[in-house]
């Protein structure tokens, strides 16, 4: 089991002096850390057309990169390029392991774990990311620079690659096996691999403003909601035809705010919205699927483990009656099955002792059986 080890603060104070606020080298994060997916392993992914990779490398000075799936890796030679396969958490349970040290966090703010792959010199270049990232260090050693915050220049060093302009350095530093670098968002940085090496990823992103609206207004659209049209009975004469006064002005805001201000909706959307995934899952449908009395027997000799990358979680607004929110998929099953949703939604890893309430419930029981022959949760052997 990984554990983290924080030799020269706490989390507590990791929280309030470096998160989202200023990088910091964690030496020896992962002490005796050894690479959770081999080079061959993590290759082989990025054959799969249904996950996201890609190669970085120069070629004669100019910056190059591809999309995946690759079939070979020969015409890139022995130095110099990078091989970056996103959400390995969900396709692999040794790396989904490394989400568990970070349980400091909520899983809504989690992205995906990314892996590199680099070989002498390779890297992706100087650039800023719009997320919070633990870069770990696996196999090999990797120089990292990190400059501060300003106004840099961002360019397209290539149609797929976005680079910054050089920047003054503030931390320069060789990151050995089980180091960690945190990098909040909007630092830029570059990593050079000074020998053939392995990088883990763990990504945190938060939506902006602009996509949480436009995902509202596609909810509030799908639902059929918010239909209801602006009123003003009683209103005075208005004298200039060209003018939106004040008082009409804040009709329209009320008027807005009417679908912010109302909290079962919200959470509904919040809940739908975050619990997407960005990325294809692992799922491994049963042969042959079981029913619900078959689910119950199971479950009473074996746990069920939550499939890498799944986003499943409640929200106090709607938790009182049973709500969770799997994939992006709304579910309600009542007031008895709070304490069966929260343990479905905290723990990796559910028994039967912790669904009992739920499975007093035949529409809990009926969703479990699906997920379960839909691969979202699996029993362990």
């Amino acid at each position: 089991m990984l554990t983290l080890s924080l030799s020269d603060f706490t989390l507590e104070h990791f929280m309030q002096h470096y998160w989202q606020q200023k990088p910091v080298v964690i030496r020896q994060g992962f002490q005796q850390f050894k690479d959770l997916i081999s080079p061959e392993e993590l290759a082989g992914l990025a054959c799969e057309s249904d996950i996201e990779s890609r190669l970085v490398y120069k070629k004669r000075g100019k910056w190059q990169a591809e999309s995946g799936p690759f079939e070979s890796y020969d015409h890139l030679g022995k130095t110099g390029w990078s091989l970056i396969v996103q959400a390995v958490n969900h396709w692999s349970p040794e790396v989904a392991e490394l989400v568990k040290p970070f349980d400091f966090l909520p899983k809504w703010r989690l992205d995906d774990v990314m892996i590199s792959y680099s070989t002498p010199k390779g890297g992706v270049g100087p650039h800023i990311d719009l997320y919070d990232v633990f870069i770990c260090q696996g196999s090999g050693r990797r120089q990292w620079r990190v400059g501060d915050k300003g106004n840099h220049r961002q360019f397209a060093a290539h149609a797929a690659l976005l680079h910054v302009d050089p920047f003054e350095a503030m931390i320069d530093v060789e990151l050995l096996p089980g180091d960690i670098l945190y990098i909040p968002p909007g630092f830029p940085h570059d990593g050079v691999s000074l020998e053939t090496s392995m990088s883990f990823s763990v990504g945190f992103r938060a939506k902006s403003a602009c996509d949480m609206l436009s995902g509202l207004a596609d909810y509030v659209i799908d639902k059929e909601l918010g239909s209801n049209l602006l009123s003003d009975p009683g209103r005075p004469i208005h004298k200039n035809q060209g003018q939106i006064n004040a008082s009409d002005f804040a009709l329209i805001k009320a008027h807005l705010r009417s679908i912010l201000d109302d909290d079962t909706l919200l959470a509904d959307f919040a809940g739908s919205f975050l619990s997407r995934t960005k990325c294809q899952l692992d799922l491994q449908a049963l042969d042959e699927p079981l029913d619900a009395v078959e689910l119950i027997d199971t479950l009473q000799q074996q746990p069920l483990a939550r499939t890498g990358g799944l986003r499943c979680f409640y929200l106090d607004e709607t938790l009182s009656k049973g709500v969770c929110y799997i994939d992006g998929e709304r579910h309600a099953f009542g007031a008895k099955a709070k304490a069966a949703v929260k343990a479905l939604c905290d723990r990796d890893r559910v028994t039967h002792t912790q669904l009992l309430g739920g499975l007093k419930i035949p529409e809990f029981v009926a969703a479990l059986t699906q997920w379960v022959n839909a691969g979202y949760w699996y029993f362990e052997n």
